[in-house]
């Protein structure tokens, strides 16, 4: 085999693997895929650079999302723009994927901070009202260790903040992929990136609509958050709280229909009502996200409780044919059951903040 041959086949096995997931180090990708496309033992000269990889990854990420990946990263950077915005005592850095444009499903936000305390930033989103998890990782490099803090927010694309001390502001830091200092934006850089790369953009007006923007997970969550004290008749619902029930039932739906963002959202949001009017959860629930779930979503969960009675038997014929009219009508049935598997005592379930996660995970995956 050529041996640039060789070396593409390699870049791109090694690209889908990090694509895919299965792996998150350049390194580990290409030594994997060098044992599957060698079947054995292979020259240092032919194992590909971390650039031609990340090369293969882009080419990837065009072929299997397409348009949708032109519109993410607009959306991103003004994203980003907003965060930085709103963090700018900490002089914000825009890195990454989103500034190069190398993006790809999953990926996030990478914003570098300077701050003597970790207190500093949180406290100014705490105020703001973002929620985030703190991360502090220990990394050793040529014998040293250094711990690094980072801030994981909550937010339409996923948001990584590195904190660094404010001494470090001008340091030069290196690229893992190229060797070379890594590419960083100011906020004035970035305003200048986005006014060349989208000249009909309005960069404030766009920043304005997505600091209103209502994040519906968050919505999602608050409206979720009180079925934790709404006790159900135990006949029907012996595993207790509808939160609990809730978390069950999108538990089991992910068994089933693990990438279908608004069957999920279906099974974890058909039950809201039950903490606004128990007499009428459905209507009141649908009230409650009106605009901020699908049509089809809806669809799902106007219609759970005579899905019921269809496995039951009893929905008239008349009732039956027109919800068998609909595309969706499998999922329903799935939804039906999946609404009666999730009232177990006692079972496992997901926790609330992991369930909107991977909600989150598959909107920024699929759009």
């Amino acid at each position: 085999m050529a041996h640039s041959k060789l070396r593409r086949q390699i870049a791109w096995e090694a690209a889908r693997l990090m694509y895919d997931r299965q792996e998150s180090e350049y390194y580990r990708a290409k030594m994997k895929a060098a044992r599957r496309v060698c079947l054995g033992w292979v020259k240092p000269a032919d194992l590909p650079s971390n650039v031609e990889i990340r090369d293969e990854i882009q080419t990837y990420a065009r072929m299997m999302e397409g348009d949708r990946r032109t519109t993410n990263l607009e959306a991103m950077r003004i994203t980003a723009l907003r965060l930085m915005r709103l963090l700018a005592p900490f002089r914000p850095r825009l890195i990454g994927s989103v500034l190069t444009g190398h993006i790809r499903q999953g990926s996030d936000i990478d914003l570098h901070l300077f701050s003597d305390t970790t207190e500093a930033v949180t406290h100014l989103l705490d105020h703001e009202w973002i929620p985030y998890s703190l991360e502090q990782k220990r990394v050793r490099k040529q014998g040293a260790e250094t711990l690094y803090t980072h801030l994981h927010l909550t937010d339409e694309f996923p948001v990584e903040l590195t904190i660094y001390a404010r001494d470090q502001a001008h340091f030069v830091f290196k690229s893992s992929i190229t060797g070379k200092a890594i590419e960083r934006a100011s906020i004035a850089q970035l305003e200048q990136l986005l006014g060349r790369e989208y000249p009909d953009l309005n960069i404030d007006e766009a920043v304005l609509q997505e600091s209103e923007r209502v994040d519906r997970f968050q919505l999602y969550e608050s409206l979720l958050l009180p079925l934790e004290n709404v006790e159900q008749d135990r006949h029907y619902h012996p595993e207790g709280d509808a939160l609990y029930h809730s978390l069950q039932v999108f538990d089991r739906a992910c068994d089933v229909l693990s990438y279908d963002e608004e069957f999920l959202t279906a099974a974890l949001l058909h039950d809201v009502g039950k903490a606004i009017d128990p007499k009428d959860h459905v209507a009141s629930g649908l009230e409650a996200i009106a605009g901020f779930i699908t049509p089809r979503t809806s669809w799902l969960i106007e219609n759970h409780m005579l899905a019921h009675k269809v496995r039951d038997g009893t929905l008239g014929a008349r009732a039956k044919r027109r919800l068998q009219r609909n595309e969706s009508y499998g999922e329903l049935i799935l939804l039906a059951e999946c609404d009666r598997a999730g009232r177990q005592p006692g079972v496992e379930a997901p926790e609330l903040e992991e369930a909107l996660d991977y909600l989150r995970e598959l909107k920024t995956m699929f759009g």
